[in-house]
């Protein structure tokens, strides 16, 4: 079937696909984006095809939505947010990913462009020496069994404890820093190990420590309760539950296959697979990626004390702050306004970001007034953004970043490193890699316009543009 005949515009921003374009479809699909970006899914198709299968989850809720950043994922395509009627909706971990609570913090740092005129190169180099980067990467936190399971229950106050950050990093952090429910036993032997030495560490893929400045501001209130400016530098990191998320995603979406079978569940893809939150397979798999998740925020906990090191080797002392610290790939039980009622869900954020609006309770002050901070990493050569939530539709979601145009295979096969090398220079980017492949895989040219992606969020309502953020130096996995 062609597309053309299937999807339905609703407005400028939103294209809809029918219940009735797909078997089992329970609601229809949601896509927000504008006609020049649907016409590469359109021709790509795996990633609609997605959304359509998501539609067919028991229990689902409302619509299967993509946000802008949309491309294709396993089982939920990357941006794909969907959310399940407890208490006995399905739970799925295709429907978080395989880096369970991949995430971006943002640091605000008391130093203006014009102090780091001649050190970029040497912050660069510090930062690379201070982070260790790269598939497998060794130089993690040695912690023993005991410190690992706190670090599973407790996440980023485990580190703050240990003298790495303060009492304010976590309040400025989304589930300050750890999620309750996590069950460290649902853990395996296998996926513990994989997480024991790599705490500390960035990981490889799109995971990035980013120096920027402020290049632009849109709205200067919200800067100012963010304490952000023209001209500041700011520090942005990305890395998520490294070895330990990926071994918890490996395991229950084999245990998930069975669970099926058991339940009498069919779905058009089993890479959905899924079972019922209240089962005894959902609540393991809820506790197992409670507790990576709460791995994932110890992790980027530690990375900022690694940050905050390298710096104030290169630069003195100086406060560095944390702004804020969302989840990527994560599923967590909220309540939502559902064709007017109030619902309790267990919302599945794919590759997209939460986004509360203004006045929401689970806001601390000061971003209750002005609605979530929400942080849009983009590609290494252009720019990134700081927007807050707005109108809380997509079960309060938004993008989560540009969102790959090419997928890493075909990056490899069409684009040369010293092309990209030449022109990061040229963009007056310090780039630092651990290897050939993470330059040609996070090529700029490998990820769509990510000022486009932020203009659709905004034109339709799910956020306002707050700051742009433009990179000086990047430290790649």
């Amino acid at each position: 079937m062609v597309w053309e005949d299937v999807l339905q515009q609703l407005d400028e921003y939103r294209w809809q696909i029918p219940r009735g374009y797909k078997p089992g479809m329970l609601v229809p699909g949601l896509i927000f984006t504008d006609g020049e970006e649907l016409a590469f899914l359109k021709e790509e198709g795996q990633a609609l095809e997605q959304v359509a299968n998501a539609a067919c989850l028991p229990g689902i809720a409302g619509y299967s939505y993509a946000m802008p950043d949309i491309h294709t994922g396993y089982g939920l395509p990357i941006g794909g947010v969907v959310a399940t009627k407890l208490p006995d909706g399905l739970i799925t971990p295709g429907g978080v990913g395989y880096d369970i609570n991949c995430g971006v913090r943002l640091l605000a740092t008391p130093w203006q462009e014009e102090d780091l005129e001649d050190k970029w190169s040497c912050l660069a180099d510090e930062l690379y020496r201070a982070v260790p980067s790269g598939l497998g990467a060794r130089g993690g936190l040695k912690i023993s069994q005991g410190d690992l399971e706190q670090v599973l229950l407790r996440g980023a106050a485990w580190a703050v404890e240990q003298g790495m950050g303060f009492e304010e990093d976590l309040r400025m952090s989304e589930e300050e820093g750890g999620m309750s429910g996590a069950d460290p036993s649902a853990v395996s032997p296998r996926a513990q190990k994989r997480g024991q030495g790599q705490l500390g560490t960035l990981g490889s893929g799109n995971h990035f420590v980013e120096v920027q400045v402020v290049d632009r501001v849109y709205r200067e209130e919200e800067g100012k309760i963010m304490g952000l400016a023209q001209g500041q530098v700011v520090v942005m990191i990305h890395s998520g539950s490294r070895g330990l998320g990926h071994q918890v995603c490996t395991d229950y979406t084999r245990r998930m296959v069975g669970a099926m079978d058991r339940y009498g569940i069919k779905l058009p893809d089993r890479q959905l697979a899924g079972a019922p939150l209240n089962s005894p397979e959902g609540r393991q798999y809820f506790g197992a990626m409670a507790a990576a998740a709460n791995y994932a925020w110890a992790n980027r906990q530690v990375l900022t004390h690694r940050v905050r090191e390298a710096l104030a080797k290169v630069m003195g002392k100086g406060e560095i702050r944390v702004v804020w610290d969302v989840a990527h790939n994560i599923a967590k039980i909220e309540e939502h306004i559902v064709d007017g009622e109030k619902m309790k869900l267990c919302v599945h954020r794919k590759g997209a970001t939460r986004a509360f609006p203004p006045g929401h309770g689970l806001l601390p002050d000061p971003y209750r007034q002005m609605g979530q901070p929400v942080l849009v990493p983009g590609d290494m050569g252009s720019g990134s953004y700081v927007l807050v939530g707005k109108r809380g539709e997509g079960f309060a979601s938004a993008c989560h970043g540009a969102g790959r145009r090419l997928s890493r295979g075909e990056a490899k096969r069409r684009l040369q490193r010293d092309e990209i090398l030449s022109e990061l220079a040229q963009a007056g980017v310090e780039l630092r890699a651990s290897s050939r492949q993470a330059v040609l895989e996070e090529a700029p040219t490998a990820y769509k316009d990510v000022d486009k992606v932020v203009r659709i969020s905004e034109g339709a309502g799910l956020t306002q543009q707050v700051l742009r953020l433009a990179p000086r130096g990047v430290i790649k996995g």
